[in-house]
């Protein structure tokens, strides 16, 4: 059969079976990541169908893919809501990195990685999944909620952070000395201040130069421009994920709301392919003896993201309830843990295996921390405050006391 016939028919296979999945994974309301990732071990490498045409095709695509996660993750947001969140929740930040980025840190060095696969499991760690956790509140109701911006806020730091820890995975993965990558970080750094002072001075003129009312123009100078940024930070050694977040950044007000709503069907299809195409390079053999691991990291960065969002909340003086609910939100690791993962696996061979154990616990977890986590907790503390007002417990006046204090600290 000819190569181009064969082609279409494993792409047009691929892209339905995609759908399928999607539709499946929206109805039983959960996120379709797990079932892209899981159908990439069933037609890669020791799966059931290994796809042999089409997969240098997909490997473009999920490329294409990265650059337009990172894309639309810029759109989401402008200069100065990016400025406001660096001065008010670098705290939470802070604690964010330490008590996530930690414990992919202290595994990565148990299991007798090299600093690339350490400072990449630290990240895979460390960055909570954006498209995940906003689909989810708006599942469960709380956009409205005011722990939701705290969420939010750090969410928008670890996307900022993602501008400087990119370009510094990128130069250890290519294995530059010491002075070319510092000088990597340096453009990074100063691209990144550049345009988001171009952003906040100049956002008018930028959107106005790429603005059209025709969609298909808009459509093609974003993406690109988007493409062409994305390509010459590569050859910087800057990414090109962080070249099209900076894109993002740079278009701002109804332009950038016209441009969001042209991309996502783009978006969607890439980010799926590129999904399906990290699990394709994934052996499936490979992830049986790495699966304790990964479950060991899942239990403890369940437990650091809700310390995480519990102390953002406490800092914007939200109750104990509402910190609960935030830091159960933001448990979920996905796509940006994936792309971590994707641009280290070549250098750490352990490391792709253990990145898709792990974002598969994760991505189906966090829906279920989200939901649970405060309900959870709040049961768990009446059962404790029913038990100490037993006439076998405490005396009737202590048990009546601690109940006050815990309805108290729930109102």
């Amino acid at each position: 059969m000819h190569h181009t016939t064969v082609l279409l028919i494993e792409l047009g296979a691929v892209i339905l079976g995609l759908g399928i999945l999607a539709r499946f994974a929206g109805r039983v309301g959960m996120s379709p990541i797990p079932l892209y990732l899981l159908a990439g071990l069933a037609f890669g490498h020791g799966g059931l169908l290994p796809l042999a045409t089409s997969e240098e095709f997909i490997q473009a695509g999920a490329e294409i893919g990265v650059v337009l996660l990172l894309l639309m993750l810029g759109l989401e947001y402008s200069a100065s809501d990016l400025v406001t969140s660096l001065r008010t929740q670098y705290p939470s930040g802070i604690v964010d990195f330490l008590l996530n980025a930690t414990p992919g840190a202290v595994v990565g060095w148990a299991l007798g990685w090299g600093p690339v696969g350490i400072i990449a499991l630290a990240g895979i760690t460390w960055i909570s999944s954006s498209g995940v956790i906003a689909k989810v509140l708006a599942d469960l109701g709380r956009l409205g909620n005011r722990e939701t911006p705290v969420i939010l806020g750090v969410l928008v730091m670890e996307d900022l952070a993602m501008a400087m820890y990119l370009p510094l995975l990128t130069t250890l993965v290519a294995g530059v000395g010491l002075l070319a990558g510092g000088l990597t970080l340096a453009i990074a750094v100063v691209t990144a201040g550049l345009v988001l002072f171009l952003a906040l001075r100049h956002g008018r003129i930028i959107s106005r130069a790429v603005s059209s009312e025709n969609p298909e123009m808009l459509l093609l100078v974003v993406f690109g421009l988007t493409l062409l940024v994305a390509g010459v930070a590569q050859s910087l050694q800057v990414s090109a994920a962080v070249g099209a977040f900076l894109v993002g950044i740079a278009i701002s007000g109804e332009v950038a709301h016209s441009a969001r709503a042209l991309l996502t069907p783009l978006r969607d299809l890439f980010a799926a392919v590129f999904f399906v195409f990290f699990g394709l390079s994934t052996v499936p053999a490979d992830i049986p003896p790495v699966l304790l691991p990964a479950l060991v990291l899942a239990a403890v960065t369940i437990v650091t993201k809700i310390l995480t969002g519990w102390y953002a909340a406490r800092r914007a003086a939200i109750g104990p309830r509402g910190r609960l609910r935030a830091g159960g939100a933001l448990v979920a690791r996905g796509e940006f843990s994936i792309v971590i993962a994707g641009l280290a696996a070549g250098t750490q061979p352990g490391l792709r295996p253990v990145a898709t154990a792990y974002v598969l616990l994760l991505v189906v977890a966090g829906p279920l921390t989200a939901r649970w986590t405060e309900p959870a907790v709040r049961a768990l503390r009446e059962r404790r405050g029913r038990r100490a007002s037993r006439p076998d417990g405490p005396s009737p006046i202590a048990g009546g006391a601690q109940a006050t204090e815990v309805r108290a600290e729930h109102s």
